[in-house]
């Protein structure tokens, strides 16, 4: 009797991943709720660069719940996105997701006991599942139809049965695409498909959960401890120049506090880079006078220098200079070119 009960509550879960019938209509179908086994599942997502070329990564930090109540929460770790390529995930972070301001994307959904028997006599259901993908600080429904495997007593499956489409522009990702298609050389296709295999554990079961990060993912995908190599620091500071996330108000030098999440990220690799000075240089659009831009752009830079100083950041391994409107990226004749040309870089130089 005992295992037909964990069964049935099992099969409750699974099949929860269907229509949407009240909760009322089962007792306590979830148990003590479900915890998403890290160790056994993945999440992936498809790019096409140049349209042919497809390139696929994952994520390296997983978590997730489904609580007595069928609510269902997955969280991923942007800051862990997989490439397989050091400088690669770095780009992706500051560039494409800008994980500095928001670290995680989360998918909700609200699950249903019903189809209870049909899965009890299957083992495996396809079914259809609405559920909201909050991304880049906004919060969009999906569709998903999923394969929903039982795989024993006290373990499900949920895997995508179709790939997940993904508008980019919907979740305001499309300035994040530009960076990267700029700073790999290459151009990118503006969707991406997702798909993923979920295994969740009864908590019923006793089973202790598993670990966050998967082995051997990890190491490829989250940032290393202790220093940077040359290599790596240089990379990270052109990557850093690309970001145009630190910001001032109209013709001043003072720092919004927009800028905070991006600068502790600089204040972090420039002191994991203790072979390397950085230059911090500062830039601005054309209008105004020209003498007006040059001690704008080095008011700005100063300002960073001084942000960093005064989080940790050794004054003899950074310095502050301008170049005023003399290097524009863009052109200064429409409002985006002008935004792209008030920029900071960093310039890193051997340490003396």
């Amino acid at each position: 009797m005992t295992r037909f009960l964990r069964l049935s509550r099992i099969l409750s879960f699974v099949l929860l991943i269907t229509g949407a019938p009240s909760f009322a209509q089962a007792q306590e179908p979830f148990g003590a709720g479900w915890t998403l086994d890290a160790e056994s599942s993945r999440i992936g997502f498809q790019s096409i660069k140049n349209q042919t070329k497809v390139e696929q990564s994952s994520f390296a930090t997983l978590s997730g719940t489904i609580d007595p109540n069928g609510s269902a929460e997955i969280r991923i770790a942007l800051d862990s996105v997989d490439t397989k390529v050091d400088l690669r995930n770095v780009r992706m972070r500051f560039l494409f997701f800008e994980s500095f301001k928001y670290p995680e994307a989360v998918v909700k959904a609200r699950l249903s006991p019903r189809l209870i028997e049909e899965l009890r006599a299957e083992q495996r259901k396809i079914v259809t599942l609405p559920v909201t993908l909050d991304l880049h600080g906004i919060t969009q429904s999906l569709e998903a139809v999923l394969a929903v495997t039982l795989l024993d007593e006290a373990r499900v499956s949920v895997a995508t049965y179709e790939p997940i489409g993904i508008d980019l522009a919907a979740f305001d990702l499309l300035g994040g695409l530009k960076k990267l298609e700029e700073a790999a050389g290459v151009t990118i296709v503006p969707t991406t498909s997702v798909n993923f295999d979920i295994v969740f554990n009864s908590n019923d079961s006793g089973a202790a959960p598993a670990p966050a990060a998967r082995d051997g993912v990890a190491s490829a995908a989250l940032e290393p401890e202790g220093d940077f190599s040359k290599d790596a620091c240089i990379g990270r500071f052109e990557i850093l120049s690309r970001t145009g996330n630190i910001y001032f108000n109209t013709a001043s030098a003072r720092l919004s506090s927009d800028s905070e999440p991006l600068l502790k990220n600089v204040v972090d690799i420039v002191r994991r880079c203790p072979e390397l000075t950085v230059q911090v240089i500062g830039h601005t659009d054309s209008e105004g006078t020209l003498e007006a831009n040059q001690a704008l752009s080095e008011r700005r830079a100063a300002s960073v220098v001084a942000y960093l100083a005064k989080n940790g950041v050794s004054k003899s391994q950074v310095q502050s200079s301008g170049a005023g409107e003399t290097q524009p990226v863009a052109p200064n004749t429409t409002a985006q070119g002008r935004k792209q040309n008030r920029r900071i870089e960093f310039a890193p130089v051997a340490a003396q």
